[in-house]
């Protein structure tokens, strides 16, 4: 990608509001290469009574993995209306915990300094 076409998509991606697939082709772009073989979507009952007000679907567009076997699945969480920001960012971070500590089945996420990764 040449650097005005990189230009043009961080400013669709983050300028402007959410587009699905501006926001794939960023990641793709980003990562080299994410793996899209196994992607999922979690809704309805696969989410937690405890985030079913605020949390409407859970997408895994992708997966990256590096040289040295570290490992990001690239989410997107499409969040229902909230009242306070402050206690969205407290139930996104919740939420996500969830997420990694290997909920439905998906394997252990540990936390590493700057980010988490697999187990």
């Amino acid at each position: 990608m040449d650097k005005n076409s990189a230009i043009k998509l961080i400013q669709d991606v983050f300028q402007n509001p959410f587009n699905h697939e501006h926001f794939i082709t960023f990641s793709k772009n980003l990562f080299n290469f994410l793996d899209t073989e196994r992607n999922f979507i979690y809704r309805g009952n696969f989410i937690p009574d405890a985030y079913k007000p605020y949390i409407h679907t859970l997408e895994r567009v992708g997966k990256y993995e590096d040289s040295e076997d570290n490992k990001i699945d690239v989410l997107i969480v499409h969040l229902k209306k909230e009242h306070s920001i402050e206690h969205a960012r407290t139930m996104q971070r919740n939420f996500i915990a969830w997420y990694l500590s290997g909920s439905r089945g998906g394997e252990l996420k540990r936390r590493r300094t700057g980010g988490f990764s697999y187990r």
